[in-house]
């Protein structure tokens, strides 16, 4: 690579389907057969699927109805959120016994920097192998990892071989490899900007780079620009291993399609009273508030108010989501309402001007041990 840019050396850690691996794990009768979590009754929804079910074409998101078509002899389960938090903190603690880098993206994955870490390894490689080896010895479970020079080749890197693998994709084959890329496996392009791709020829990551900044800002927007620069390997953000939460949010899907909104009104008081214990316990403030209507057509409706001052007093935030409810007229009967705050009150933290300097002074060089 001739590009001059931070280099460093990122590991990627993703569990294997976590919920579904915790579940046949504490359960050994459920090892080896499809289940599902969550998506139980007849308005559920899937969490998580095991890999036997997926092969069903079972997946998370995905109704308990549709589901349960797919795969005839699916087994649910319940979400055990207790039970994932408890083994989400063993793991991270592994993390940090190789460095103090980590990023954590949620229960099931994080990104490490291990550039310079705890153990002297020069080799993100092994070290990504050794974190594996001991989560399975440790806690019972697979875990994948991508390895490259940045977050975003490393986490495209991590679904390569799963479950429980691992790829390195190192500096000199990086651009090879985002060229061969279908797009769809670019992390940020969605099903719906994959189409639009598709459309307008764009299929691969060598048809990405062919692009010019120009066409891609004209035909993209705001992300034409981020395009442009990571199919060139290009992705400077570093790992945080405080991640500033920029909202906080509570829904509820109901067991049965609600038309009238005085209805709405009572499950809107207790989706606030969640928002406010959930702002509570993370002791933060929000200014704008957004109401999420889902339809029972599955169609997604969101309104949203900015307010002058930061709130997180229930009475503000189910006012305003008041407010905002009959802001329109609704379309059709609504299965789904959710509040979100966001604009959060949450100070953005920053590497020291000494670590930057750092960065910019060193290059990729093509023998850089991975």
């Amino acid at each position: 690579m001739s590009v001059d840019l931070p280099i460093r050396k990122i590991i990627h850690v993703d569990m294997d389907a976590f919920y579904a691996s915790v579940a046949q794990m504490d359960n050994p009768d459920l090892k080896g057969k499809p289940i599902a979590v969550g998506g139980g009754g007849k308005r559920g929804v899937i969490s998580a699927a095991s890999y036997e079910a997926r092969k069903f074409g079972v997946k998370s998101a995905m109704s308990g109805r549709l589901a349960e078509k797919l795969c005839p002899d699916l087994i649910f389960v319940k979400t055990d959120f207790e039970r994932y938090k408890e083994l989400s903190y063993r793991i991270r603690s592994i993390f940090f016994d190789y460095t103090d880098l980590v990023e954590p993206l949620s229960m099931d994955e994080a990104y490490l920097d291990v550039t310079e870490n705890k153990k002297g390894n020069p080799s993100a490689t092994l070290i990504a192998k050794e974190i594996r080896q001991r989560i399975f010895n440790e806690v019972g479970l697979t875990a994948s990892a991508g390895i490259s020079i940045n977050k975003f080749v490393a986490k495209i890197a991590s679904d390569y071989n799963k479950p429980n693998g691992q790829k390195t994709v190192n500096p000199e084959d990086v651009l090879l490899f985002l060229e061969d890329l279908d797009i769809r496996k670019f992390y940020g392009v969605g099903k719906v900007t994959a189409e639009k791709m598709y459309q307008k020829g764009i299929f691969t990551g060598k048809d990405l780079k062919a692009k010019s900044l120009e066409y891609l800002d004209e035909n993209f927007g705001k992300s034409g620009r981020y395009y442009y620069h990571v199919v060139r390997g290009i992705h400077n953000s570093e790992v945080k291993p405080n991640r500033i939460r920029k909202s906080l949010a509570a829904e509820r899907t109901f067991s049965e399609n609600l038309s009238s909104e005085i209805f709405m009104l009572e499950k809107l008081e207790h989706i606030a009273m969640e928002v406010n214990k959930r702002l509570s316990k993370s002791k933060v403030a929000g200014k704008t508030i957004t109401l999420k209507i889902k339809y029972s057509d599955f169609t997604l409706q969101t309104r949203s108010k900015t307010l002058p001052y930061f709130v997180s007093d229930t009475s503000i935030i189910l006012e305003t989501a008041k407010q905002l409810l009959y802001q329109d007229k609704l379309k059709n009967s609504v299965r789904l309402l959710g509040i979100s705050l966001s604009n959060l009150n949450t100070v953005k933290s920053s590497y020291t001007k000494a670590t930057k300097d750092k960065e910019k002074s060193v290059s990729v060089q093509l023998k850089f041990e991975f």
